[in-house]
């Protein structure tokens, strides 16, 4: 059945879960099981959800034909639940490849564990039906689908279904979701806020659900009388309100799996997804606590999660932090050292407190997915990659839906993961900094330099595999690689991607922007990672090596020019010009580096290989100051650590790399002063007074509030072999916790904030002894004046003495 020529019943609508299945009911063509296989996709229309049932699509596993023979008498006790078929079909070794098919999941498994016990080469045996289907037809997240529709009770289902890609925009159903619990995990409310966006006018829907006896109170609070009633009212409003999302903070393995623990507690089976289909709860293989759930029909996104998926970076992803940050505000919260005791308080005496808190935290998450249009980056990104809403990370999943339907009508199949010892390629170009303190620095970056490369040199996984067939043809690259001319994907879905980004520029859509940046960035990235299939050495080095040569001859024609070249870093190079040269000459020079650097790779390309250049280097940067520092305790040039001064929409602003106001492992103290000493020296300024002043202000408590570390315990507190200053106050902390029959806070990872006192490392919250002043001193001030000072003829040590003396 053609779907283009069907118009009846056809919709469109957007992915939101999918799953495959065993049902009752007999497989066809010549296979006898009893049960047999179904593909369900839940899917967002604007008419409200739809169910998706694909019906009798065999599950693929793809085998070498050579062992054909091993295979049937493994599989005998399976022969009448799956068909053999060869396959004009070859792996990357050019062996030929047939294919299992089988009628259930069920089947299909046990096959699977058979074959790999007995050690069978399988391939794409990773690659799920649900997936597949869709991938196969270039389906990634919009769709359109036709079938035979069957109204439900909230829903519509269609069953026989056929889908094809489609460029439908969808318009959800989503809402904020918290809960409040005591210490021990006993619930005593939860809150709900959020908009439907298929309504012609978007209603704004408030409530939150109180355990107690109702009182006096706004017709948003509604009141339960104990935590099984709670539960079950959730389940009634997630069917009242049918929401396709549902956000939160921390939402999956806080909110939801305490609600599934609670629930299992009072003996209550929630039904939160749609069709009145069960929560499930799967644990994670890495078995630290964290896991996943699953609700047919509804996507959970974490704020958290999908914040570092967009590549937000924040010294804490706390809610408070984040919502301070971001909107100027943050939780409704008096005591926040003792937040918890303050909840429990508030729902022993003022409930009505307790659900202004409940609430404004959902709105938080809201206003922040709001401000960062983090949800329509995820939205762009399923449309771009095929990926789950609430996929997060993902470039190889990304990268391998994108390209294994392009391989197969290339006649292959993907391999498998590499094994055994796995051969690096070098990381990216990094020259040798010449330190000092300059005026007047240019930095010329390339435009996405890695798939600038991939594009230009024609690197690809086919690529390699077809250009060894007949080297003397392809287009040489690294390690023994070599690159078809003609047969290749990945410069074209390049080239695809960035008209796609340039458009996106142009409609000023900054969240499909920076899909698009992330997605093509991160090809780099899968082509030299071992958990990628296509992972290969010659296909990374070839990459990176190349950027290596394409950034040194950079810096040999800059020289020609007459210029000097004191720093380069994988895309970036660092042009000196004369001391006393002015913001138009610096722009004027730089945008004549430009043309004279990109007209020459296009001469030079296409001389020695033939070759259309797409590297583009582009004037990015006018430092009017500069520094570049030594490593410490040595004379020699630091790498990928620098500032500088430039000059923004006519506002001076300093930019830092690599030093410690952009780390997150050190303190206030030390970002402040950095940035108050290096503006003072960037102007010319004496910094002897400011020195000495931070040192008598922090010998005189002055700033107290800003000598807290923050750092992350990565591994259960337990583990540690050593004890880093971090540790040792969370064990402390924790102890203090025991013995007042607290929750223990650090035993599973986290994080801790802490200060150094005369008695070592103590936890913020229970820091019993006086601050060590000269710890502060000697780690935070004397190391951040110890980078520039002597750049213009000054010691710390000297200025700190003098002013011991004088003290």
């Amino acid at each position: 059945m053609n779907i283009k020529n069907i118009v009846p019943n056809l919709r469109q609508g957007f992915l939101l879960t999918r799953h495959a299945q065993d049902v009752s009911g007999l497989t066809g063509n010549g296979l006898t099981c009893k049960k047999k296989a179904e593909i369900v996709y839940w899917v967002s229309t604007d008419q409200g959800p739809v169910k998706i049932i694909v019906e009798d699509e065999k599950i693929i596993l793809f085998v070498l034909e050579s062992d054909q023979l091993f295979i049937t008498e493994i599989l005998k006790p399976l022969s009448n639940f799956y068909q053999w078929k060869s396959l004009a079909l070859k792996s990357f070794s050019q062996q030929p490849i047939a294919a299992l098919y089988f009628g259930s999941v069920h089947h299909f498994y046990d096959a699977q564990s058979l074959l790999q016990n007995a050690n069978i080469t399988l391939y794409e045996n990773d690659i799920r039906s649900p997936q597949r289907y869709l991938m196969e037809r270039f389906v990634f997240a919009s769709m359109e689908f036709t079938g035979k529709p069957v109204q439900r009770k909230g829903y519509t289902e269609y069953r026989q279904a056929k889908v094809r890609p489609s460029t439908y925009e969808p318009r959800f159903c989503w809402l904020s979701f918290d809960v409040e619990c005591s210490w021990e995990g006993e619930l005593f409310s939860f809150a709900l806020y959020g908009k439907n966006q298929k309504l012609a006018q978007e209603e704004t829907f408030k409530a939150v659900f109180m355990i107690g006896e109702p009182e006096n109170s706004p017709a948003w609070i509604y009141w339960v009388k104990d935590e099984r009633a709670l539960l079950l009212k959730l389940e009634q409003q997630f069917t009242l309100i049918d929401p396709d999302i549902l956000i939160g903070w921390n939402v999956v393995n806080f909110d939801f799996k305490l609600i599934l623990k609670r629930a299992e507690l009072q003996g209550v089976k929630l039904k939160l997804g749609r069709a009145k289909s069960y929560a499930g709860w799967r644990e994670s293989r890495s078995h630290d606590g964290q896991g996943f759930i699953s609700l047919p029909g509804r996507v959970i996104v974490d704020g958290i999660d999908a914040l570092k998926t967009a590549t937000y970076n924040f010294p804490s992803f706390s809610l408070e932090n984040v919502s301070q940050t971001l909107l100027g505000r943050g939780k409704k919260v008096d005591d926040h050292d003792n937040r918890v005791d303050e909840i429990l308080e508030n729902f022993k005496h003022h409930k009505q407190k307790l659900a202004e808190y409940n609430l404004e935290d959902t709105v938080l998450v809201w206003d922040i997915f709001q401000k960062t249009q983090v949800l329509d980056y995820l939205v762009f990104r399923s449309q771009l990659t095929g990926l789950e809403l609430d996929k997060m990370g993902g470039s190889v999943a990304a990268f391998t839906y994108l390209y294994l339907p392009k391989l197969h009508r290339a006649g292959y199949v993907a391999p498998n993961l590499p094994q055994g010892d796995i051969s690096g390629s070098p990381g990216g170009y990094v020259m040798d900094s010449k330190p000092g303190l300059y005026h007047n620095v240019l930095v010329l970056d390339y435009k996405s330099l890695y798939p600038s490369i991939i594009r230009t040199f024609k690197i690809d996984p086919l690529g390699l595999i077809e250009g060894l067939k007949q080297p003397e043809l392809a287009i040489e690259g690294f390690r023994g690689g070599v690159f078809s001319r003609e047969q290749h994907f990945l410069p074209d879905i390049i080239s695809s991607l960035l008209q796609q980004r340039e458009q996106a520029k142009l409609d000023n859509d900054q969240p499909r922007s920076q899909a698009i940046k992330i997605l093509m960035n991160s090809f780099y990235g899968v082509l030299g990672s071992s958990g990628c299939r296509f992972y290969d050495a010659r296909l990374a080095s070839s990459i990176t090596m190349r950027g290596h040569e394409i950034m040194k001859q950079t810096t040999h024609w800059i020289k020609e020019y007459g210029y000097e070249v004191i720093y380069g870093d994988t895309d970036s190079t660092f042009v000196l010009l004369e001391q006393n040269a002015t913001s138009q000459n610096a722009q004027s020079i730089g945008q004549k580096l430009v043309k004279q650097i990109n007209q020459k790779w296009k001469d030079k390309l296409w001389k020695d290989f033939k070759l259309d250049s797409f590297l583009e280097v582009e004037f990015e940067t006018h430092f009017t100051r500069f520094l570049m520092p030594t490593i410490r305790g040595s004379e020699v040039g630091s790498k990928k650590r620098y500032a500088g001064l430039v000059q923004k929409q006519g506002q001076e602003q300093l930019v830092f790399k690599g030093l410690e106001t952009v780390r997150t492992d050190w303190t206030e103290l030390a970002k402040i002063f950095q940035k108050q000493l290096y503006q003072a020296i960037f102007h010319d300024q004496d910094p002897s007074k400011l020195v000495k002043q931070i040192v008598l202000e922090t010998l005189d408590k002055q700033h107290d509030h800003q000598l807290t570390y923050r750092k992350r315990l990565r591994r259960p507190l337990n583990q540690y072999v050593n004890t880093p200053p971090h540790v040792r106050a969370a064990r402390i902390a924790d102890e203090i916790n025991r013995e007042n029959k607290r929750p223990l806070q650090y035993q599973n990872k986290g994080w801790i904030s802490y200060v150094i006192t005369l008695n070592g490392a103590q936890s913020v919250d229970y820091q019993t002894d006086p601050i060590d002043y000269e710890h502060y001193i000697q780690k935070q001030i004397k190391p951040v004046a110890d980078a520039i000072l002597p750049f213009v003829g000054l010691s710390f040590d000297d200025l700190n003495n003098a002013q011991m003396k004088l003290f």
